[in-house]
């Protein structure tokens, strides 16, 4: 049967059951409002020009409609044949790790680990780790960010057997994620696969109690989204004082692993708070943020 790690936050983050997760899915990418307003199709084209993206990891009902951009861009020129998810650190695990075998569970089925890749990286790297306990067990097993992304990757690889590489970035030191990136960008180039990058990240978490409020809270995620757009990693590393957008390591390991590959635009798709989302402004606030990156 091999290694598995189980979907821990099925029922809680996304439904368990799968025609309730796929009605959750469809309904992120038909929200008019919030989402990308159509549903999802694959043009199957032969040349890919997005490699990478930013993608949301809270509850389906609040940031699913904002992911529904991103894998509409990723999976729309044509399906990958692996997508390294780039999981941020809510629990303090302090390094770079990745799983190099096995599996991950999600309701519409399993997807296997791309250990081909996985060993060329852990060759390459000095930093870079397998180390099994930061994605399974005690207490990383319930880390949701990475898990939080594979349904949605596993709806839009329809019939297609992809691959996943699971990597925890906990790392937050530039010249590191520099490293790290170089490493990852080698690897992806040393294989003949279509191989893309997703950075799991919400944006700011805080107390919003007025529309003033909300307002300073939405310029703070902005200073992170222009440095996106801009390919700036000292922006996005460190976007303001006191940060607390809680991927920022993602999303900076993601632009410098495109900077690597060739990438020349960091591309908006789509931003909201849990505040409009929800229409209600007055307690905890977080945001949701959508960009790919384009060749």
């Amino acid at each position: 049967m091999g290694l598995k790690r189980r979907a821990a936050v099925a029922g809680s983050f996304y439904p368990r059951y799968k025609p309730d997760l796929l009605d959750i899915i469809e309904s992120s990418f038909l929200d008019q409002t919030f989402g990308i307003g159509k549903p999802f199709k694959c043009e199957n084209a032969e040349k890919r020009t997005i490699i990478g993206g930013v993608s949301p990891h809270a509850g389906y009902i609040y940031s699913g409609a904002c992911a529904s951009f991103t894998y509409t861009e990723l999976f729309r020129e044509k399906i990958p044949d692996t997508v390294i998810v780039l999981g941020t650190d809510h629990i303090g695990y302090g390094g770079v790790a990745l799983m190099r075998e096995g599996a991950w569970e999600t309701p519409l089925g399993d997807l296997q680990i791309d250990t081909e890749l996985a060993s060329k990286i852990l060759s390459r790297s000095k930093i870079i780790k397998e180390d099994n306990s930061a994605f399974m067990g005690f207490p990383f097993g319930r880390e949701h960010n990475i898990e939080v992304q594979l349904p949605f990757i596993k709806y839009c690889a329809g019939d297609k057997e992809i691959e996943l590489l699971p990597l925890k970035v906990s790392e937050s030191n530039l010249d590191v994620l520099k490293t790290i990136s170089q490493d990852i960008a080698e690897s992806i180039k040393s294989l003949n696969k279509d191989i893309i990058v997703v950075a799991s990240s919400d944006m700011s978490h805080e107390e919003v109690n007025s529309k003033n409020e909300l307002e300073a809270f939405k310029k703070n995620d902005q200073n992170l989204i222009d440095g996106f757009t801009n390919l700036n990693p000292e922006r996005t590393i460190n976007p303001y004082p006191r940060a607390s957008i809680c991927g920022r390591q993602t999303v900076t390991t993601l632009i410098l692993i495109g900077k690597e590959l060739g990438v020349k635009e960091g591309k908006f798709l789509k931003y909201y708070t849990s505040s409009e989302k929800t229409g209600h402004i007055g307690g905890y606030c977080v945001g949701y943020f959508s960009g790919v990156l384009k060749l």
